[in-house]
């Protein structure tokens, strides 16, 4: 997708308050089932409940790989979203806290972006599924943001 079309489809999401073409453009993004929640100006990522998730059927609990990848797709879309970054942003590394077990019923993540340069980008991610004040986990993730 040219830097154009790309620049265009974020716009017709802010304006129409649907960013499941921008989801569409992401795979795995679009395989976990991501939504996007605006609120004002900020933005919530939900990833639904989902039985193709579990990694232990005993608690029933989320997969932890499952948990990171939603974290870093909801950072990768808000860069996408709202640092106005032409083109895709490229993960450079990922680091996660995993404070407590994700249990089977819809999660939420939050993405703050700590320092844009023009080359990178440092993004805090917190994910949560009953309060925001009880996180099941916290990220770091760094986003080659330049042109590719």
């Amino acid at each position: 997708m040219s830097e154009l079309n790309l620049e265009q489809l974020v716009a017709r999401a802010h304006q129409q308050d649907d960013y499941d073409p921008l989801i569409s453009l992401i795979p795995y993004a679009k395989l976990l089932g991501i939504e996007c929640l605006r609120l004002g100006d900020d933005m919530v990522f939900r990833l639904p409940a989902n039985r193709d998730c579990i990694g232990n059927p005993v608690l029933p609990a989320l997969h932890g790989g499952v948990i990171a990848g939603f974290m870093e797709h909801a950072a990768m879309l808000h860069l996408l979203m709202f640092m106005g970054i032409p083109h895709l942003p490229k993960i450079i590394d990922f680091s996660i806290d995993y404070l407590r077990a994700g249990h089977y019923r819809d999660t939420y993540a939050q993405c703050q972006v700590w320092r844009q340069g023009r080359r990178v980008a440092n993004v805090a991610i917190t994910a949560w599924q009953t309060t925001r004040t009880e996180p099941i986990a916290t990220a770091r993730a760094h986003f080659k943001v330049d042109e590719p």
